[in-house]
């Protein structure tokens, strides 16, 4: 088999050593393969599956192509080592396992963030399901828990709101005021006050045009305190400033 094929039989087989759960026999635009898709690749392809080189581990299908996908043999492992040296068959392998450690690496990354992300879309559900059943006008009874508002005027601890407001424009922060921070200032004056009321009473501000909600940009599993962002309409507010 020492013709001048043996060399791009030698790289394939290097390739599939490195690669124990198998590749496609012939590459295509964007994904590597074997060998080419060229006619005399696949000649030599077809020579390395007959003399059983290269076993089929198993077959794709995409659209109307079946791609065999080939992993190498114990007698091509056989061969390789026959015909280069094993410290290079070895540093193949090293590179084949750093290269999947990383893309294992980056796979566990994802799902976390995925599932953080999942836990934050489901903490928002469960709150914004609250306050529709319990907010007047949604069709639920409002809960009693002394925090409801003041008949005749407003709630007690919203002047403090929108004082701690006018002191955070003063200070020149860098970011709008967050809501988690307000709430905190909310109770101080009213120490009952629910998550819910305080996020009716923060509508009426809005809608009577005395401060801004401002949405959270991040990815929703970054909020800190998921429980106390707002939905408005389709955004989830989580800042305010003074208009």
């Amino acid at each position: 088999m020492a013709d001048k094929s043996t060399p791009l039989i030698l790289e394939a087989l290097g390739r599939a050593a490195a690669q124990p759960a198998g590749l496609p026999l012939h590459g295509a635009k964007g994904t590597p393969g074997l060998f080419a898709a060229s006619t005399s690749a696949k000649i030599l392809a077809k020579r390395c599956k007959d003399e059983g080189l290269l076993r089929v581990v198993r077959t794709e299908t995409h659209g109307k192509t079946v791609q065999e996908i080939c992993a190498l043999s114990e007698q091509g492992l056989t061969y390789l080592l026959s015909q280069v040296s094993p410290k290079q068959v070895l540093e193949d392998l090293m590179r084949g396992l750093e290269f999947h450690q990383c893309q294992m690496g980056t796979l566990v990354t994802t799902a976390r963030d995925m599932q953080a992300s999942l836990e934050a879309l489901k903490t928002l559900a469960e709150k914004i399901s609250q306050q529709v059943r319990y907010t007047p006008g949604a069709g639920g009874a409002p809960a009693s828990n002394g925090s409801a508002p003041t008949a005749g005027g407003p709630d007690p601890w919203v002047a403090s709101v929108l004082a701690h407001l006018q002191t955070w424009r003063a200070s020149a922060a860098l970011e709008d005021c967050p809501l988690p921070e307000l709430y905190r200032v909310a109770r101080q004056i009213t120490p009952a006050l629910s998550i819910g009321h305080f996020h009716d009473g923060l509508r009426r501000l809005h809608a009577q045009q005395q401060l801004y909600l401002h949405p959270w940009t991040g990815p929703l599993y970054e909020l800190p305190e998921p429980a106390l962002a707002l939905l408005i309409g389709h955004v989830i507010a989580y800042y305010a400033s003074l208009r």
